[in-house]
């Protein structure tokens, strides 16, 4: 306990897991990749292949900024984007910036611009490719729903197929966290983010934490200081630990325009860089995978505002909840998923007519995906293109470090032209996974 006081210096930053068992970019974050692009808000990492050929489009991952992308990349056994390369997908992550005062004028559309959009310029460059497939997590997926739809108010037809874990862009029914949106509540977050630019990632976590008080919170009190046992090591609980900030500009504008108004849903309701957008007018093709336990994005919201976007829509419904409703490996044959092809108007009765699988839905995404390669080419290398390599990865922004120098650019060479067909693709040994 005097421990845990000394080094929060006032709040009790009590530990979830043992803080000596993981290391990013050494049991954590370890899949190999380079990062090649760079700005204020992100580094964007390029991984390196393992299949032999890969889909011609690349895959371009949106993790949210509230924590850190290694959600995605939890060791070799429980990593999605170790997945996604043995599928034969080239893939691109957001490595989003731990923000600090200087930062605190960044808008919800500078993530957008300089985040999504800059990447997707920036996986031209590398790849020689324009056209690419998306995949956004939870408020990641958010801002893709965004992106997307600005996209399509430019004409621009770039993103051709789109993926939402856990991804709310209607926010009627927001769970456990409407006890904090109102506007008494968001006053005072918004007094306490223009004292420092930014609301530290410690207050979001307690939020969350909060809400699930007996297992997030009273549980490690009792076994940590009442019962004095050493703390386990758990690799999920070390990541939720690891918090980012949130610049104050982003946050206030996010927690008004979503969750108190809930503008996004409305044609022309949200204005970004001068356009205002309008989800129904995103024609790509959209797989949403919620779960049914999730209290931070409910699957109920998740469902309505999967619904406002105007293209061919899958909604698969994992079980379990926010984390391993969707981090949860082919191998361990868990929770099982919902499927309803018909996606009637009202969440109930997609429910009630749902079919039940058994195991993960992460095979069900690659066969949907798979239509959306646009053919077989030869593996892509990190640096082979015309973005050189800046840094291996996770890089300088997970660990809280400055960026280094970002090298020239090299001149842009002409897009890659591919077979028609589908990638190779390895099949990934049986392993087994801990949930």
């Amino acid at each position: 306990l005097l421990r845990d006081l000394d080094e929060g210096k006032g709040p009790m930053p009590f530990r979830m897991s043992d803080p000596d068992a993981f290391e990013v970019g050494d049991n954590l974050a370890n899949t190999p990749g380079d990062v090649v692009f760079q700005n204020d808000l992100m580094q964007l990492i390029q991984y390196r292949p393992t299949t032999e050929t890969v889909h011609r489009r690349p895959l371009l991952v949106i993790p949210p900024w509230i924590n850190k992308y290694y959600i995605l990349d939890l060791g070799e056994k429980k990593s999605f984007i170790r997945y996604w390369l043995e599928q034969g997908h080239t893939v691109f992550v957001v490595s989003w910036v731990n923000p600090g005062p200087e930062l605190a004028h960044k808008t919800f559309e500078d993530y957008m611009l300089e985040g999504p959009v800059a990447a997707m310029d920036a996986i031209e460059q590398a790849t020689g490719e324009r056209e690419i497939n998306t995949v956004g997590y939870c408020i990641g997926g958010t801002l893709l729903g965004c992106t997307l739809a600005w996209l399509a108010a430019r004409g621009d037809d770039r993103v051709k197929s789109a993926t939402f874990l856990n991804s709310m862009m209607d926010f009627s029914e927001v769970g456990d966290l409407e006890v904090f949106i109102d506007e008494d509540s968001i006053a005072k977050i918004e007094k306490a983010m223009n004292k420092q630019g930014y609301l530290e990632g410690a207050s979001m976590a307690t939020a969350f934490n909060m809400l699930r008080a007996n297992s997030l919170i009273w549980s490690f009190f009792v076994n940590n200081y009442l019962l004095g046992r050493d703390t386990a090591p758990f690799d999920l609980l070390y990541w939720n630990s690891d918090a980012t900030r949130m610049p104050a500009a982003m946050h206030s504008f996010y927690l008004r325009n979503m969750y108190l108004n809930n503008r996004l849903r409305e044609p022309g309701g949200i204005t970004l860089a001068g356009t205002p957008i309008d989800l129904r007018k995103v024609k790509a093709p959209a797989y949403f995978a919620s779960a049914i336990e999730d209290h931070i994005a409910p699957w109920i919201s998740c469902y309505k505002g999967a619904r406002n976007l105007g293209g061919p829509l899958r909604f698969v419904l994992g079980g379990s909840g926010h984390i391993a409703g969707i981090i949860n490996p082919p191998e361990k044959k868990k929770y099982g998923y919902r499927l309803n092809e018909d996606n009637p108007a009202n969440p109930e009765e997609w429910l009630k007519g749902a079919e039940q699988f058994e195991g993960s839905w992460w095979p069900d995404w690659v066969a949907w995906a798979e239509q959306f390669g646009g053919g077989e080419v030869k593996a892509r290398i990190p640096g082979e293109g015309n973005l050189p390599v800046i840094e291996p990865a996770p890089g300088a922004y997970l660990r809280n470090e400055p960026a280094p120098p970002s090298p020239a650019v090299r001149k842009r060479r002409q897009p890659q032209r591919g077979k028609s067909g589908s990638a190779k693709q390895k099949t990934p040994s049986p392993e087994k996974v801990t949930q």
